[in-house]
């Protein structure tokens, strides 16, 4: 078992790949009463297209497939996992997005058991055409629930018209149509192919003792039988540097117009490292551009452009990103008109220095930390980062080391026109009736 020391954070990390291909940290956090653990693999929604394990040619799979798996988990032929884990005084629960499904559970006590309940049900799939025709019209109510969510379709409707060809356009649920076509074989041919332990993390974090939680998991996994570990071949489309959809407008029963400028970066090949410090650098440049002590912010707040549901955001994963600035606004034209005019600004003259950046580096340093309090922070952002090669506990160093250049250059790959896209919901004209 290796261990890390983070001096600088004050903590301990420990891992192991076991025989199998499974990538097990564990992080004890002494005085704390709830330990969290996260089983995770990865798998998303925008693993439609692929080689099936043992097989030489890709296939298609029905959109939400994934997620629909992830509901299919906690059914056993012998009951549902949820009634055991509550019997043993946990709270389990599990999650789908676009790269990666977590299955997960919190506890003050019967850790162990937990760990085991959890290792086991993720580890032994049972799927009948019964049960699955079943879950259809279960998922297809879901759906249609967020089909009526406003925020929901803003969010959904930003990404297709950013994306042209890349299934991250594609509603993680799938939609009530194609869910329709999943099977239990279906099922099967996606669990074999991404369930692989190889293709999983374990991330163990609360009050435990290392050594022993190591020696318990490694001797769950010997007493089991996978395949032998082998590379996954997923298939994704070529993707264009520009939008698909520069500006559309849907109307749904809102009282107040709400609005998403999207932005689509250019470079979207980054792993590592490299990813590291260009989605910090990017998320740094959006604070000073239209953080809440930004002009904008404050020029946008005092004309009544904005209300409490402004965000703005910067994401990356391997093969796609997306900066989203949004607000419900009853003036949305001008929102707009100002989000651009900001943007241009920092294209033709970036107007940030040193003081600028020694800010917002200060802020973002004091969130992560007050955020490594969170167990569930920590297990479920490690996890995302460790799929894409990166380290949670770099964070810090690497937000230390970045330069107003490295700012302006990760800005620089969403400077385009043709790399931004509206997406507005305006109040039904029915409902105005």
């Amino acid at each position: 078992m290796h261990k890390v020391e983070f001096d600088q954070l004050g903590e301990t990390l420990f891992h192991e790949t076991l025989d199998n291909g499974l990538t097990v940290y564990i992080l004890p956090k002494k005085g704390f009463s709830k330990t969290f653990a996260t089983f995770t693999t990865k798998y998303g929604s925008i693993d439609n297209h692929f080689v099936p394990q043992g097989e030489t040619e890709a296939i298609k799979v029905p959109d939400g497939i994934a997620h629909f798996l992830e509901h299919k988990m906690f059914e056993k032929e012998a009951g549902d996992v949820f009634q055991e884990f509550s019997k043993q005084g946990a709270s389990a629960n599990a999650f789908t997005s676009f790269t990666r499904t977590a299955y997960l559970f919190s506890a003050t006590g019967e850790i162990d058991k937990n760990v085991k309940t959890l290792l086991d049900f993720v580890q032994s799939p049972y799927f009948t055409e019964k049960t699955v025709e079943k879950e259809k019209g279960i998922i297809a109510q879901e759906i249609t629930m967020y089909d009526d969510q406003p925020d929901w379709r803003l969010y959904f409707g930003i990404i297709e018209n950013l994306y042209k060809n890349h299934p991250v356009k594609i509603d993680i649920a799938g939609t009530v149509e194609s869910i329709q076509d999943i099977t239990a074989e279906h099922l099967y041919t996606c669990y074999n192919t991404f369930y692989h332990p190889s293709n999983m993390i374990l991330f163990i974090v609360g009050n435990v003792d290392a050594e022993q939680m190591m020696t318990l998991v490694k001797d769950d996994q010997a007493q089991k039988t996978f395949a032998e570990p082998a590379e996954i071949e997923r298939v994704y489309p070529e993707e264009p540097k520009e939008v698909a959809i520069k500006e559309r407008v849907l109307e749904m029963s809102v009282q107040k117009p709400k609005v998403f400028y999207g932005l689509k970066p250019e470079k979207l090949d980054l792993i590592g490292p490299e990813m590291l410090k260009h989605e910090l650098a990017a998320q740094l440049a959006y604070e000073l551009l239209f953080g809440r002590t930004s002009d904008f912010y404050h020029e946008a707040y005092e004309n009544d452009w904005i209300d409490e549901s402004y965000s703005f955001d910067y994401s990356l994963e391997s093969g796609f990103g997306y900066a989203l600035i949004g607000s419900d606004t009853h003036k949305p034209e001008t929102f707009i008109k100002e989000v651009k005019h900001t943007l241009q600004n920092a294209v033709e003259k970036w107007p940030f220095g040193q003081d600028d950046l020694d800010r917002v580096r200060r802020k973002k340093i004091g969130f992560f930390l007050r955020a490594l309090n969170s167990p569930e922070y920590i297990a479920n952002q490690f996890t995302n980062y460790a799929f894409n090669e990166m380290n949670l506990f770099d964070v810090v160093p690497v937000l230390e080391e970045l330069e107003v250049a490295d700012l302006q250059q990760a800005f620089a790959l969403v400077s385009h026109e043709s790399q931004h896209s509206v997406f507005t919901i305006m109040p039904s004209k029915k409902d105005a009736e």
